[in-house]
């Protein structure tokens, strides 16, 4: 028998579903959280098994962003810091790349280093 998860990576997303999925990735460049969170709270009961996966894996690498954002500012009094901003935005931009094309072809993406503090 499949588990759900198997399930889900067999089925074809809609072509709306891999739209949203891939806008929700590419606006975590400039727009941060905002967007993957403002989807998950509309569609998080809507959306296709697929499309809520994919909005969740934006939206926790949005949140581990972050949290590396906030842990370079306090570092940035030591200097150190500064070097981490520009790290950490090449590294947004980096997979956030990938993941747009990834689901643009409707395949499921993970973020390597992304906590996985929503399920």
């Amino acid at each position: 028998m499949e588990s759900p998860e198997q399930a889900i990576s067999t089925s074809r997303p809609s072509s709306e579903d891999t739209n949203t999925a891939t806008i929700v990735h590419l606006s975590g460049i400039l727009l941060g959280i905002i967007v993957p969170l403002v989807l998950y709270l509309v569609k998080k009961d809507s959306a296709s098994p697929w499309l809520r996966s994919q909005i969740l894996e934006a939206l926790n690498f949005q949140i581990t962003l972050l949290i590396a954002y906030l842990i370079s500012g306090i570092l940035a009094m030591l200097l150190v810091g500064l070097v981490f901003f520009g790290l950490l935005f090449l590294v947004n931009i980096v997979f956030c790349i990938l993941a747009a094309v990834q689901s643009s072809n409707g395949a499921d993406f993970r973020y390597p280093i992304a906590l996985r503090l929503l399920k």
